[in-house]
């Protein structure tokens, strides 16, 4: 079945399922090892007997929000104050774009609101998502559901070891849940011939939303928890997806895409502190590339890839370039007093006086203040915190002269 028209006012109707054929579901073996690396063999001793109860598949069977993920700098909290605040600034507003979507908290607002929406993140696993979530296409709900009905009836411990247990496996998660989760994704792999691109990414996606609390970490994965895990059940549960016509996704580099695209209101969002993001949920990278890097250090990280700029002394420059080539009405900027914390790390690499003076080159800017508890997943102590919003209306003949050795667009 083909999926509803979009172009509607009525925003997030899941589109009903298509009729396809039964995947192949038989458990596949992964070639990818090498000769000394066992693989699974006995493909009937997989699976448990016993059934999951009438209260447990209730439960397990109520898809997972988007917002239910840890991410540092999330945003779901603020999501309505930020996306209402803009929309009565902006009046008249038909486009959004959010250049640095992190966990979609934001651009998921958006899409009730606004009638075409730019999603754009540089990590893998953050672009996998949001085509899960929002992209455009069909999938079979009966079919995901059960297929991930038949992950959550392994046994790991009839599997062998896998790329993801070797490496992971007893320090960022259990051993057993380890050699489960680099199954199934290796599983998901194998069946990808027969699951649209829909279908594809939406397991993945539910895979990582299923184990996030499950990790042996403190909501990230520069370091794991150096203590012993105990053991740890899987139950994977199918994200909430939707389907939006007029959602539009990338992953590129921020500074580029503005240079390609337009919008009414550009909504922007960096990384303001030393932490890289991409080093951060280096393991959720790897899961969704699934090209088994070798890994580096304590933490297992693979090569470094994707650094931000924004990490960097270099922040203000890439800021002051970001803005002077996005070609929109109203430029939004989310910013927090992190600036004045107790870690290094959580330092911003630009201060507030910086960013005013930057957007004030481009047209009028009012700040607007919202007391924030952040998500703090170390120790840094964040007293008087407050979420602060730019909000530029771009005055067009300011912004030329302020940036005359950039092709700035009106």
């Amino acid at each position: 079945m083909s999926n509803p028209d979009h172009k509607s006012k009525k925003r997030r109707e899941t589109p009903e399922p298509f009729e396809q054929e039964a995947c192949d579901r038989s458990v596949k073996p992964y070639t990818g090892y090498s000769d000394e690396t066992p693989v699974v063999s006995d493909q009937a001793a997989l699976y448990e007997i016993s059934q999951p109860s009438l209260f447990e598949e209730k439960i397990y069977a109520r898809p997972i929000e988007l917002e239910s993920r840890r991410y540092i700098g999330n945003k779901a909290k603020l999501t309505d104050w930020i996306i209402s605040t803009i929309a009565s600034h902006a009046q008249d507003s038909h486009s959004f774009c959010d250049i640095f979507a992190g966990t979609g908290a934001v651009a998921n607002r958006a899409i009730d609101i606004f009638d075409h929406v730019i999603i754009n993140d540089f990590l893998y696993s953050n672009n996998t998502i949001y085509h899960a979530f929002f992209g455009p296409g069909n999938w079979d709900c009966d079919k995901l559901q059960d297929i991930v009905s038949n992950y959550n009836r392994i046994n790991p411990k009839n599997l062998d070891e896998n790329y993801f247990s070797i490496n992971f496996g007893g320090k960022f998660y259990e051993h057993g849940l380890s050699k489960l989760i680099g199954f199934i994704r290796q599983d998901i792999e194998n069946m990808r011939p027969d699951l649209s691109d829909k279908e594809y990414h939406i397991l993945i996606a539910s895979l990582i939303y299923s184990i996030d609390r499950l990790a042996n970490t403190v909501g990230h994965f520069d370091a794991y928890i150096k203590k012993p895990i105990r053991e740890q059940a899987l139950n994977m549960r199918l994200i909430d997806a939707k389907s939006y016509d007029y959602v539009e996704i990338h992953r590129c580099d921020s500074n580029q895409l503005a240079r390609n695209i337009e919008a009414d209101i550009v909504y922007i969002d960096p990384p303001y502190n030393s932490r890289q993001y991409c080093r951060f949920y280096h393991l959720y990278e790897t899961l969704v590339k699934w090209d088994c890097p070798r890994l580096y250090g304590v933490a297992l990280k693979p090569k470094p890839e994707n650094m931000s700029l924004y990490c960097t002394s270099k922040a203000a420059d890439a800021f002051m370039d970001l803005v002077s080539n996005i070609n929109a009405r109203y430029l939004a900027v989310s910013y927090n007093n992190t600036y004045q914390s107790k870690s290094k790390s959580s330092e911003n690499k630009i201060r507030l006086e910086e960013i005013k003076k930057i957007l004030d080159m481009c047209g009028e800017t009012t700040i607007y203040e919202h007391s924030h508890a952040a998500f703090n997943a170390g120790k840094t102590e964040f007293e008087n915190h407050k979420e602060i919003l730019f909000i530029t209306e771009i005055d067009a003949e300011r912004k030329s002269k302020s940036f005359p050795t950039l092709l700035c667009r009106r």
